[in-house]
């Protein structure tokens, strides 16, 4: 793990990144800091609605987290990079939301069949990954559960919870790299099945 930053210290974005890469959620909360707000009105420029822009800029600094460690600064900046998945995430998000309009009510969807292994496997996925959750501290599960299952962005997260907006990111970014730690370890066994 990389070491804390230093409030003196005010490293470029290319150094947060890379900090990030090493799993630094300091350094992941910095950069939010530095390019959120222009990250939030690029997307709002693309979706046009302010909750969806919430959305892609949390889902944009999420995949900075994930795939930190692909960034190439030979290929351009961190803020260049950074804002490149927040508009990619925006235009997804509007094609979405335009093919489902498009698609008409009427006709249900396509069933597809899964085998029973499958099946199996997708139930054991959903178990792991309710244990790891089930191993975060309350808070940090609260705030995670009402952003994925709840559909609530960070800042109605802070309100409902009537906690700081700081707080809140700081529980979901600890809760995610808790998270990714725990989902990376290998299953001790596959389960059974009857």
């Amino acid at each position: 793990m990389a070491q804390p930053l230093s409030g003196a210290v005010v490293p470029s974005s290319e150094a947060l990144v890379g900090l990030t890469a090493q799993g630094d959620v300091e350094a992941l909360g910095r950069l939010y800091d530095a390019l959120g707000s222009r990250a939030y009105g690029l997307a709002l420029r693309v979706v046009r609605d302010p909750g969806l822009a919430e959305d892609v800029v949390q889902e944009a600094f999420l995949s900075v987290w994930r795939s930190a460690a692909t960034f190439d600064a030979h290929r351009g900046g961190a803020q260049t990079w950074i804002l490149t998945l927040v508009h990619r995430r925006a235009v997804d998000l509007v094609r979405r939301e335009a093919r489902r309009e498009e698609s008409p009510v009427e006709s249900p969807p396509e069933v597809v069949s899964q085998s029973a292994a499958k099946t199996a496997a997708t139930w054991a996925e959903r178990r792991r990954v309710r244990s790891a959750l089930d191993a975060l501290t309350e808070k940090q599960r609260r705030a995670l559960e009402l952003a994925y299952y709840g559909g609530y962005s960070q800042s109605e997260i802070a309100d409902r919870l009537g906690v700081p907006l700081g707080t809140i990111k700081s529980r979901m970014f600890g809760g995610l790299a808790r998270l990714r730690e725990l989902l990376s370890e290998p299953e001790e066994s596959a389960p059974a099945l009857h």
